[in-house]
């Protein structure tokens, strides 16, 4: 149980610190990617107005005045092959260019983002505006654009191992959190772990010293109700109470007693797994239980389509099915019925014990093997009643290899199936 815990907890744990470090890994690309992009686009600035300054001689001569100038202002900053350079009118027709860089002629003020006309790979420009001075004063005229350009390879690189080392990073980083959170999972449930051993402990200790002063009790009342002629008529309803309460309290603590030993993974010493004939261990439960049923006027049906044996112990195993049929026959109304039917699939017995009882809602059957349970918590307990049959049945299952389960439907009944392994 604990071993399951601790492994939610892990994931639990992971899961959270997976979304921690993917949203500081996603915010850390986008703020270095956008820190990259606006440093661009200031070089791109830079490099456009220094490049202003030509843009009258250019527009007059045009390309040749780029070829015969010697000293341009922009060339100290400026890479051929990764950037260019581009004049244009105010109609927006390419005076000249400069660079290895081929873009089409779509202008736009400012920053974007184009794709190249030979090469498959990203440009980022920068556009801006000249201006000279009109004839009105404060109302210059638009004269023409240039456009710098620069490849974004270096930047898309720069990107992508960033991604790597992000993505190896938290992986990393990961594996550290899981090494961490099973030592930190490992110390958070030891005090839950210990808490938990020792209730188990008191469970089976209080269970196993009450025996003794609960048989002390039942031999005195059994003593006194052997002679009547020593009681008053008025104390023989006490003694009849006290009776059926010590019954009670001994079978709570033989329950108690077998589910602590049973969580503890503690087999009862005194017996051995053997081959058994289920046919033979119902066929016994019915004979004890007929009576039991009779009082409560509900017919049992048995339908044996298989001859099963099974290995284990016998004793178990008649509680198991006992605790089943008592059940079905408790909560089944008069003229009600109980089926009992044993059959074999495939390398499992399977045993279904049917009853036209009440029923139990569909939200409370994930419930119904927890300990105290019960399907009518309106009743009152019946005699000799504990709340732990379920628990104890399905204990006794998964110890022989097995498992129970149920199917229900209010005012319908309940049919509970066991399968065992059978040879």
């Amino acid at each position: 149980m604990f071993q399951g815990l601790r492994w939610r907890l892990l994931l639990s744990y992971l899961t959270v610190m997976a979304a921690i470090l993917s949203l500081f890994g996603t915010g850390v690309y986008v703020f270095v990617s956008r820190n990259l992009y606006y440093q661009l686009d200031k070089k791109l600035l830079t490099l456009a107005q220094a490049a202003a300054a030509s843009f009258t001689p250019v527009k007059m001569k045009g390309p040749r005045y780029l070829n015969q100038v010697d000293a341009v202002p922009w060339r100290d900053i400026f890479n051929r092959d990764q950037q260019s350079l581009e004049w244009f009118d105010a109609k927006g027709q390419l005076l000249a260019s400069r660079g290895a860089l081929e873009l089409d002629s779509r202008l736009r003020v400012g920053s974007q983002t184009q794709e190249e006309k030979q090469k498959p790979r990203q440009v980022r420009t920068y556009t801006i505006s000249v201006f000279k001075d009109g004839s009105t004063p404060n109302q210059p005229s638009l004269e023409g654009y240039i456009r710098a350009s620069q490849s974004m390879e270096d930047i898309q690189i720069f990107q992508r191992q960033m991604l790597w080392g992000l993505g190896m990073g938290g992986v990393m980083g990961l594996g550290l959190v899981g090494l961490g959170g099973l030592w930190l999972t490992q110390k958070a449930l030891e005090p839950i772990e210990q808490s938990f051993q020792q209730l188990k402990q008191f469970t089976a200790d209080a269970s196993h010293e009450l025996r003794s002063p609960l048989m002390a009790i039942k031999a005195s009342v059994d003593v006194m109700r052997n002679h009547p002629e020593r009681i008053h008529p008025k104390d023989a309803k006490k003694l009849a109470a006290i009776a059926s309460a010590t019954d009670q309290m001994s079978h709570l603590s033989e329950d108690l007693l077998f589910l602590a030993r049973n969580d503890s993974k503690i087999s009862t010493p005194s017996r051995e797994k053997i081959t058994i004939s289920l046919n033979k261990i119902l066929k016994n439960l019915l004979e004890l239980l007929e009576p039991f049923a009779q009082d409560k006027e509900v017919k049992i049906q048995s339908q044996w389509l298989a001859t099963v044996s099974v290995v284990g112990d016998e004793s178990q195993l008649s509680r198991l099915f006992c605790n089943l049929l008592e059940n079905a026959i408790q909560y089944t109304p008069a003229k009600g019925k109980v089926d009992l039917i044993l059959a074999k699939n495939n390398r499992f017995a399977v045993v279904s014990v049917k009853d036209t009882g009440i029923g139990i809602e569909r939200e409370q059957l994930p419930f119904v093997f927890d300990r105290f349970w019960r399907a009518d918590k309106a009743r009152s307990r019946r005699e000799g009643g504990t709340g732990l049959g379920l628990a104890i049945a399905q204990a006794i299952a998964q110890r022989h290899g097995g498992k129970i389960t149920v199917t229900s439907q209010v005012g319908v009944g309940s049919c509970f199936q066991v399968r065992l392994p059978a040879i």
